[in-house]
């Protein structure tokens, strides 16, 4: 009898320290959304390579990540929402005629933060 309640005592115990585990360890975060233009190259290329550069995964995770931190300290992209639209500019110097130069003009990206706070961020509380 003693060793069958001992053992739903402890059952119970470990249901209960699972549940709450949940709700204490829980990290809150701030969202924001931002939107921004990719840089355009230095360099002119022809007009498919421009776009292909423009419009490439590396370019825009990469500046993606420098709008988020901009923000400052802890900010962090968490989805990029839309990729923009590709706008290309004829070069003119140095006689580059049919050479362009391409970026994405409103890019936008959600980027999250930790909230202060929430995760014992600031001594004594959280």
């Amino acid at each position: 009898m003693i060793d069958t309640s001992l053992k739903l005592y402890s059952c119970l115990l470990l249901v209960l320290v699972s549940l709450l585990q949940g709700s204490v360890f829980a990290t809150e975060y701030i969202y924001r959304d931002l939107m921004g233009n990719t840089l355009p190259p230095q360099k002119c290329s022809s007009r498919t390579e421009a776009e292909a550069a423009a419009s490439d995964d590396y370019n825009l995770k990469k500046h993606a990540r420098i709008f988020c931190e901009s923000q400052g300290y802890g900010w962090h992209v968490e989805q990029r929402k839309s990729t923009g639209k590709l706008v290309c500019e004829e070069c003119s110097e140095g006689g580059d005629n049919g050479r362009f130069r391409c970026h994405m003009e409103d890019v936008v990206v959600q980027c999250k933060r930790i909230k202060p706070g929430s995760v014992g961020l600031i001594p004594g509380q959280g």
